[in-house]
């Protein structure tokens, strides 16, 4: 996506690229897939804007964080497929840490034992591809490898990420925002196969002039996709949040410049570091799948043909007949975290149809997002009346008032609805000057629509209650 200074879409392009599913539990990208098809929607962003590259002030980067890649800096070649943040091989190994050694990770980290971070997906990658462990192997997010390759590739890539990508390792120290030597120990990674850590906003090096760019920009900006949508959704004081809809939901509480850790399943990560400036922290609740569940209507069951349909699919019932879906695929994250959870749809009649389970899956994404949103309001002590809202599912109408329905909390989305790709926008320009200061972007956001809730607190926790017995089985499935 192409920004302007006012913050206003120029232009752009989008490619899928596949998921590759081995087995159970295995979710895998083609890292090089997803390199060319990067240098495919730069050009096509380009000839959209009926712009060069030279044209362009900077360049940010951001992604799904804990994806992690390891490939071969003479040949440039990913050296296996790199394992999605959903992939839960990793479980028994992190089930065979000591207590010492998962109560350790969890202090220095912020984060929970559980096989969705890239710390142990490295360790699975070290002892299950033997050139992973070679002198010219190099780890990183899907970050990482994007910056390696803009910025020459094999002709000297630089290596490098930031803070808000390392904080999803386990491998980073929260305090220090360096690696940590006792947990590269624990893990089994040697330094000098990571990248460098840097801040969120800063010049990391310039785009390949033989590149898709056709010339040297600097890459300034580099954020995690939930903290980039912190930025752009302008959350830069303490007590701002927002909620991103993607592949699963991502929710964020901004809490300044100090580290809270959560008593409630919650995740504390770093939020944003621009230059120099102290960090921010952020406390994260994280849903595994939501905007995957209608993918998996439309891939796997064909109940759907696009992801367009739900919302005409789900508004033809009024309401779902007591059918709950569960779409625990790869276990549940905040507030259970239960890798070992299981997928269930509960409450099915001979009366149930495919309107049923669509709108089951979008109240799905409700659920699960006011599960988080419960958590969080209990670690900060702080009531919501209004929560931001941004990703792709957030065109979706229905949903989104059954968002503001199950929360009884207004739910208000901004004019410019992809806020990741804009908070990566922003830290790349607040870096080279195209924008002036935090203030001067704050007052760009817009907001475009709001729901207001219409239900009775009686219905809400109605629905709610009976939402917990349809999680309950999926915790108890293999009873």
């Amino acid at each position: 996506m192409i920004f302007d200074h006012a913050g206003k879409v120029v232009g752009q392009h989008q490619v899928e690229h596949r998921q590759i599913l081995p087995q159970a539990g295995w979710v895998e990208h083609d890292a090089a897939e997803i390199w060319e098809r990067t240098e495919e929607v730069i050009s096509a962003a380009l000839r959209q804007a009926d712009i060069l590259g030279s044209d362009l002030a900077a360049v940010g980067i951001t992604n799904q964080r804990e994806t992690t890649v390891v490939w071969d800096i003479d040949s440039g070649q990913p050296l296996s497929n790199a394992i999605v943040w959903q992939d839960t091989r990793t479980t028994n190994f992190l089930e065979s840490l000591s207590e010492y050694e998962q109560e350790l990770i969890v202090f220095k980290t912020g984060l929970t034992i559980a096989p969705y971070f890239a710390g142990s997906k490295m360790n699975w990658l070290l002892e299950n591809v033997p050139e992973a462990s070679g002198p010219s192997a190099r780890f990183g997010t899907i970050d990482s490898w994007l910056l390696w390759n803009l910025t020459g590739g094999v002709r000297g890539g630089v290596h490098a990420t930031d803070v808000t990508n390392a904080s999803r390792t386990l491998l980073m120290n929260l305090e220090t925002l360096d690696w940590d030597e006792e947990l590269l120990s624990i893990f089994g990674v040697a330094r000098e196969s990571l990248p460098v850590i840097k801040s969120s906003s800063e010049k990391y090096g310039l785009t390949d002039p033989h590149g898709a760019f056709g010339t040297a920009i600097p890459i300034a900006g580099i954020l995690g996709d939930q903290q980039a949508a912190m930025v752009g959704q302008v959350c830069f004081e303490r007590g701002e949040s927002k909620t991103t809809y993607g592949t699963g939901n991502f929710a964020l509480l901004n809490t300044g410049t100090e580290v809270v850790r959560s008593k409630n399943g919650l995740l504390t990560t770093v939020c944003f570091k621009f230059g120099d400036e102290p960090a921010r922290y952020a406390l994260e609740g994280s849903v595994a799948v939501t905007g995957s569940a209608i993918q998996w209507l439309r891939d796997q069951l064909g109940v759907i043909s696009n992801a367009a349909e739900t919302e005409a699919l789900a508004s033809s019932v009024a309401d779902t007949e007591g059918v709950y879906f569960v779409p625990a695929f790869s276990g549940l994250f905040a507030p259970y975290w239960r890798s070992d959870a299981r997928g269930v749809i509960v409450g099915l009649t001979r009366a149930a149809t495919k309107a049923h389970l669509a709108r089951a899956a979008l109240e799905a994404i409700c659920y699960q997002t006011r599960d988080v949103m419960d958590a969080m309001v209990a670690d900060s002590g702080t009531p919501m009346s209004t929560m931001r809202v941004d990703g792709g599912i957030t065109a979706n109408s229905l949903c989104m008032q059954m968002q503001a329905d199950i929360m009884g909390i207004e739910i208000s989305k901004p004019l410019i609805a992809e806020t990741t790709a804009l908070g990566a926008a922003y830290a790349a320009g607040l870096a080279v000057g195209f924008w002036g200061s935090k203030d001067e972007v704050r007052q760009q956001w817009q907001e475009s629509r709001r729901w207001t809730p219409t239900s009775t607190l009686e219905t809400r926790e109605f629905g709610y209650s009976l939402w917990k017995k349809a999680v309950e089985r999926t915790l108890n499935w293999s009873d």
